[in-house]
């Protein structure tokens, strides 16, 4: 059988009755594009289920990255304000580490409370894992740091790529 494959035209004034003559298609031997041997009937089927769980499991990774990400972002932008709020708390608060984790929580709702961990340094000393301090510690124009601590959950398809993933934000502020 015979099929019609397009040919070139050659272009000139020796070839244009050649090309008027047979037209655009020329008739060619071979197998019609369309029909496909018996041997590869099932080949796309196949190719597809190899490929399909590899891009939904690289999806999978995008989305839970994204979602890390999110975390992130979230416990930075809180820690900040909780940070803002202990800075400007002073004389105002009996409790300003306290107020700084109250801003803290209400500006990331979305992260679980029980999950987090604070640590505040005041004037430059060591950092102290207690939530709660006095007012007296905040001496005006030295810093007051915040530190947060939040686990991130880094897993795909069952398997945790990163079992000790801990997201950290630390901010400082000069105390008003």
């Amino acid at each position: 059988m015979r099929y019609l494959r397009p040919q070139p035209i050659l272009l000139g004034p020796r070839n244009a009755p050649q090309a008027a003559r047979r037209g655009f298609f020329a008739p060619c031997d071979g197998p019609s594009p369309r029909k496909s041997r018996a041997g590869e009937r099932g080949q796309a089927l196949l190719e597809m289920a190899f490929v399909v769980p590899l891009l939904l499991t690289l999806v999978m990774g995008i989305i839970v990255f994204g979602i890390a990400l999110n975390t992130y972002v979230t416990l930075t932008n809180s820690a900040t304000m909780g940070a803002q709020a202990l800075a400007t708390s002073r004389g105002q608060s009996t409790d300003p580490c306290a107020t700084a984790v109250s801003a803290f929580e209400a500006a990331a709702p979305n992260l679980a409370p029980a999950s987090l961990s604070f640590s505040f340094a005041f004037n430059g000393g060591a950092a102290s894992a207690e939530t709660s301090c006095s007012s007296q510690t905040l001496v005006q124009g030295q810093n007051a740091q915040m530190t947060v601590t939040y686990p991130c959950n880094l897993t795909v398809v069952g398997v945790n790529l990163a079992p000790s993933c801990t997201l950290t934000a630390q901010t400082a502020e000069v105390i008003q």
